[in-house]
């Protein structure tokens, strides 16, 4: 009797990657000289993500067979979830629209960026802008084809910066919360506008950091920068009497902007669009508004002045 010829072993089925380190080219760096292709942090912080969120970027990341390719995304897609992490900390990274991605890459420009960059408060050039624009859209491209997000995600579109017809009407919606007893909601949105501030930092504000009261209400607020420093800023003369309202409503202390809690930013944001509407902003561009926008339109103007300066000295 002949034996029977052998069977071809079966081969071993490869499983999805349960962590983005387990992915070709993305080794965890956790000291030096390990072997490691990039930061813990990085790998970390994805695998730290709800399921779903982090399930869609390790797919994203295997899109790309080149290991330097597959770093690239990873350390793109890390900086910028750090700052929607500082900008709204509940929100999940599927949930966020075009205008979170408009508003990360104009705070990049603006040089508003405090997380998730080497140099904070430095500007990014153009290209290295545009580059991590591409790559974000990238991913949310992916998310999207793949039924991750249901929303179409769409980076430099309606949430670009507001024009001056747009700061107008805002100012306008501003009046017109006020006179509708919503005032924690105009003064957060008129200070967001005036000084550029981050949400911490108008939610920190109380009665101390206001000076100089004149014209019915204090004409000077110091608000935090993204370095803890303090920096002054003159407070328009129509949002004065708001301020000296909400002050006389508050204990020592406590802060002065909120629905009755800390300002966040998903408060703000709600804010903000309603102020827009209520001036006129038509509602589809006033949807898509966010403090971040809004914040790096403010920057970009205040910094104008330096900038001009700066072109007009000699060496």
């Amino acid at each position: 009797m002949t034996e029977p010829s052998p069977q071809p072993s079966a081969q071993p089925r490869t499983s999805a990657p349960a962590s983005v380190g387990e992915i070709e080219g993305l080794r965890p760096r956790r000291r030096p000289g390990d072997g490691g292709d990039v930061s813990a942090a990085d790998v970390d912080l994805i695998d730290g993500l709800a399921p779903a969120a982090a399930k869609a970027v390790r797919a994203w990341l295997l899109e790309r067979s080149s290991a330097a390719a597959r770093q690239t995304r990873l350390q793109v897609l890390a900086a910028f979830l750090r700052w929607l992490r500082a900008s709204e900390s509940s929100l999940d990274p599927l949930a966020a629209t075009g205008a979170h991605l408009d508003a990360y890459c104009d705070a990049a420009l603006t040089g508003t960026l405090t997380v998730g960059v080497r140099r904070p408060g430095r500007p990014l050039s153009d290209t290295t802008v545009n580059r991590r624009r591409a790559v974000l859209s990238s991913f949310y491209a992916h998310a999207w084809r793949t039924g991750a997000v249901s929303h179409a995600v769409h980076a430099g579109s309606a949430g670009g910066p507001l024009t001056r017809e747009e700061r107008r009407l805002l100012r306008r919606g501003v009046a017109r919360l006020a006179a509708d007893g919503r005032t924690p909601e105009a003064v957060a949105v008129a200070l967001l506008e005036a000084t550029g501030a981050s949400v911490t930092a108008l939610a920190e504000l109380t009665a101390r950091d206001l000076r100089g009261y004149a014209g019915g209400g204090p004409a000077v607020v110091t608000v935090r920068d993204g370095n803890g420093h303090p920096v002054a800023f003159p407070v328009p003369a129509p949002v004065r009497p708001l301020l000296r309202e909400l002050s006389d409503t508050r204990m020592p202390g406590e802060p002065l902007i909120g629905p009755g809690r800390p300002a966040d930013a998903r408060w703000l944001a709600a804010a903000l669009v309603a102020a827009a509407v209520a001036g006129g902003v038509p509602r589809p561009r006033a949807e898509v508004l966010h403090p971040g926008v809004l914040r790096a339109t403010t920057v970009t103007e205040l910094l104008e002045p330096l900038r001009r300066d700066a072109g007009d000295l000699t060496f």
